[in-house]
């Protein structure tokens, strides 16, 4: 059963299986509407409804997970149609982190291929890489895979008409108008501009995921030298980066006439 919302404006609530409700909040990828997907994201974590055992955000809707012998699904689907979506609570913008990436050669196969498409020189989609401060719209398709928006669109480029059925844990890749970082090995049509030696999941660490739905990367060139040394620090579980600490404003003098 749907539940019928005749506000345009309202979200689409929909079943999924007999364990599982979708919150439609959009249409498109839009930095807006993934800001309310996580502030619904946060709004249910704060009230804990019974039964709800897990929530998974994406660009534009909400999954939420229940365990049906501890809710009913029309009781909860009620419940999730009378929250207030036309004023979401105000959510504190995301961490900030800076990843270290080896462009190019072994670390970026697609790299001088990307540039020649686009008309460029390979430091110059290196350039264009580095400049945006993106942002962590998901984390999905495989532990830790983090999918960005923001990516310049000079270098918007089609996938891959031929995925790789592999293609190396860590790698900085585009696809379409999207950036990635790949936390595992894994198949992938895009377009592999560099690696980081920064693993975005590790098991074997606390905590296991570094980048969270919300969280804003930027992306700085390293040598591969550099990748070495911070690869065998990764190795030994060492996150090698943390969210940074932003300056905040010097708060303003009262003039006096």
């Amino acid at each position: 059963m749907q539940t019928p919302h005749p506000d345009p404006r309202r979200p689409r609530i929909v079943p999924v299986g007999d364990s599982a409700i979708l919150i439609e909040l959009g249409e498109t990828v839009d930095p807006a509407v993934n800001a309310a997907v996580l502030a619904l994201d946060a709004e249910l974590a704060a009230l804990d409804l019974p039964g709800v055992v897990e929530r998974l955000p994406t660009y534009r809707s909400l999954l939420v997970h229940y365990d049906p012998e501890r809710v009913e699904a029309e009781a909860l689907l009620t419940r999730l149609a009378s929250l207030d979506f036309a004023h979401p609570t105000a959510r504190p913008e995301g961490r900030l982190w800076t990843v270290p990436v080896a462009y190019g050669g072994e670390y970026g196969v697609d790299l001088e291929a990307v540039a020649a498409r686009h008309g460029l020189a390979p430091e110059e989609v290196v350039a264009l890489h580095t400049a945006p401060i993106y942002r962590v719209y998901m984390v999905g398709f495989v532990p830790g895979f983090t999918y960005l928006g923001g990516l310049d669109p000079r270098l918007h480029t089609p996938r891959r008409e031929d995925p790789r059925p592999r293609t190396p844990a860590g790698s900085v890749s585009i696809g379409g108008v999207q950036a990635g970082i790949a936390s595992l090995e894994i198949p992938s049509g895009w377009h592999l501009l560099g690696r980081t030696p920064v693993r975005t999941f590790d098991p074997e660490r606390n905590p296991p995921f570094l980048l969270e739905p919300g969280d804003r990367v930027r992306f700085r060139p390293i040598d591969p030298a550099t990748f070495a040394e911070l690869d065998r620090r990764a190795a030994a579980h060492d996150p090698l980066i943390a969210p940074e600490e932003e300056p905040r404003a010097a708060p303003q003098r009262e003039s006096r006439a």
